[in-house]
């Protein structure tokens, strides 16, 4: 298939409660509004022709040795496309002021701004929506040479331009073509409302200006609340920046990608939609932002878990669901849109996600460990709740579940999933003691150390000399490589070396890391997949913490490579090195930040001692 962009050639712009991305050819192929999990208006990234789109570029087919440079002004998400041509240099700017507080909103602009510093361009602006995922048609209104409505089914989309844009009717679709020279600006608006809202105040470059302005002004102020000064800064920054953009502004709850259907193999079926709040990746991203030292973000998704915990049971029983929409709402029915032929022919695209119905016992651990990093465990309600939630654990917990990767291949008793479960136990009775709380500590001690001895008799490899994937298989899982960080056990535990090493020689590639070998643990689901990032970056970390220093900066070094041209990284590399997956990945960029700081922290740790640095070996071998 040809005609896409690669996944990597993207950048994101985003307002906390939607965002777009932006392709490095100055195309938006894919945007979703009012919310992150609201049907698209723009999805070719997912079928050419059907998904919608809107370009806004420089033409430079008379240019010849013209060159596009796409790149973030620095500490911000205002995302530049940049244009280098002998008649001319300009650039178009994208972004979105930032929505702030907790009020959603069915208004939402993304702005494009273009210049030129030199010479002059002609530009090229087209724009093309699909309303409801390409399924519903729409209706041009004009109302003048600069302005005119896209209408929808429940959807206005307004799109304004500044002189000496003039808009053309293509169908329904609009056009404008113009050229601008040094020191001239314009500027495309584009406004989404429900249906019969008032129209937005036509732009003025001054009022876009300033817009720009403000939007670079808040990232640079959020950015300042880090406490990160290590030597991955500007990767770090990005990271951040990543994460609170796909963390809904409304009700603190982060989701795992921007996107849906992006596939983990080209022509393959892995497609899933990841817009969606995980309470493993949500909880796991808040670890990260309290690390930097975003605590406002962190208490915002401690209030928002508090909520879904407070709720009671979900429609299986369980007190948790391993994902929720943003608004905490827990059904999320999967549908195949079968009239979409998916990024570069994969199919099938799925909207919704029918994992939301799985045991996954693991994101107990990971919602006491969320809850455990907080100052506030919220009243006397809110106690009882996540105490009953424990309750329910203590006679639940030894049961198969489908695991962390949300296999479709059956239940089974994942080792991940005991772990975690410790998890939860450990913190609740932190929690307690610590907030003086009523509770059955005695009950949630005895649970947690048979579960500790559990895994380490039936966990544990003598064959592998490893900790294995679940309790029937001598596969490994990179999901244990979080076995030190939750202090299951000491990162220089000779088990725990011995399973890294196990891991070094079946699951690592060049400091690639695959989560698990399907073919030995097959997950009910054809095709293969890439490695892992999220799995690539806890490696790092468990290096770093294990004392491998020059094992763990040559894995880094090596994985960031990988990252695209702004600093993206997507849910795993090909085997041609190409980013694949939803876009950009959560996860991954959680995990980055954890493996900087972990690497920092001990490379600090070793220059401090005499004798020879870490910088005196180079290559993993001689670690």
């Amino acid at each position: 298939m040809t005609g896409y962009p690669p996944i990597a050639d993207h950048g994101m712009v985003g307002d906390l409660q939607t965002a777009a991305l932006v392709a490095a050819d100055g195309t938006i192929d894919w945007w979703c509004t009012p919310r992150f999990d609201s049907p698209s208006v723009f999805a070719s990234i997912l079928d050419r022709e059907r998904g919608g789109d809107c370009r806004f570029s420089a033409d430079l087919r008379g240019e010849s040795g013209a060159t596009i440079r796409q790149l973030y002004l620095s500490g911000t998400a205002v995302l530049v496309n940049r244009y280098l041509a002998p008649g001319g240099v300009g650039e178009v700017a994208d972004f979105m002021v930032p929505v702030e507080g907790t009020a959603p909103t069915t208004r939402h602009r993304l702005v494009r701004v273009a210049r030129v510093v030199r010479g002059s361009l002609p530009f090229t602006f087209s724009c093309r929506p699909r309303f409801d995922y390409g399924r519903a048609p729409h209706a041009l209104d004009r109302t003048g040479d600069h302005a005119a409505v896209l209408r929808g089914p429940g959807t206005d989309l307004h799109v304004q331009v500044t002189a000496p844009a003039v808009l053309h009717a293509d169908g329904d679709d609009l056009t404008a073509d113009f050229t601008l020279a040094a020191g001239e600006v314009a500027a495309v608006v584009l406004t989404s409302v429900a249906s019969g809202e008032p129209a937005p105040a036509p732009p003025s470059v001054d009022g876009v200006t300033a817009e720009l302005e403000a939007c670079r002004a808040f990232w640079l102020s959020w950015l300042r609340s880090s406490t990160y000064r290590g030597r991955w800064y500007d990767m770090v920054n990005r990271s951040a920046i990543t994460l609170k953009l796909l963390t809904y502004a409304p009700t603190g709850a982060p989701i795992a990608a921007a996107t849906m259907g992006l596939p983990e193999q080209i022509g393959g079926e892995r497609n899933w939609d990841y817009r969606y709040t995980w309470i493993r990746d949500a909880s796991l991203s808040v670890r990260a932002l309290t690390d930097l030292g975003f605590d406002k973000e962190a208490d915002a998704f401690r209030h928002w878990l508090r909520g879904r915990i407070e709720a009671g049971r979900t429609p299986s029983g369980a007190p948790l669901q391993i994902m929720y929409r943003i608004d905490g709402d827990p059904h999320l029915t999967e549908e195949v849109l079968d009239h979409l032929e998916g990024y570069a022919g994969s199919s099938p695209v799925r909207a919704g996600n029918a994992a939301a119905d799985q045991v996954q016992l693991d994101i107990y651990g990971e919602a006491a460990d969320a809850m455990a990093r907080g100052h506030d465990m919220g009243d006397i309600r809110g106690w009882k709740a996540f105490s009953d939630v424990l309750d329910w654990l203590a006679d639940h917990w030894d049961r198969p579940d489908e695991g962390i990767w949300e296999t479709r291949g059956g239940q089974k008793d994942f080792t991940y999933s005991r772990l975690m479960t410790w998890v939860a136990f450990d913190r609740g009775i932190r929690l307690a003691a610590a907030h003086s709380r009523p509770a059955d500590t005695a009950h949630w001690t005895e649970v947690r150390d048979t579960v500790f001895r559990q895994i380490v008799e039936r966990g544990w490899s003598e064959q592998r000399q490893a900790f294995v994937q679940h309790y029937d298989t001598e596969v490994l899982d990179a999901s244990l490589l979080l076995m030190p960080r939750v202090g299951f056990l000491s990162p220089t535990d000779p088990a725990w070396l011995s399973t890294l090493d196990a891991m070094d020689r079946e699951l690592v590639s060049d400091s690639l890391v695959y989560r698990y070998d399907p073919a030995a643990s097959p997950d009910g689901l054809r095709g293969s997949e890439g490695t892992f990032n999220l799995c690539s970056f806890l490696y790092v970390e468990a290096l770093a913490r294990s004392g491998r220093l020059h094992q763990a900066r040559y894995a880094f070094d090596k994985m960031l490579t990988y990252a695209n041209h702004v600093g993206l990284f997507a849910e795993e590399i090909g085997p041609s090195g190409e980013q694949l997956g939803n876009f950009p990945q959560a996860f991954t960029h959680l995990a980055l930040i954890a493996a900087a700081m972990a690497l920092d922290e001990q490379l600090d740790r070793a220059e401090s001692r005499p004798g020879p640095g870490p910088g005196s070996a180079v290559l993993p071998s001689e670690a």
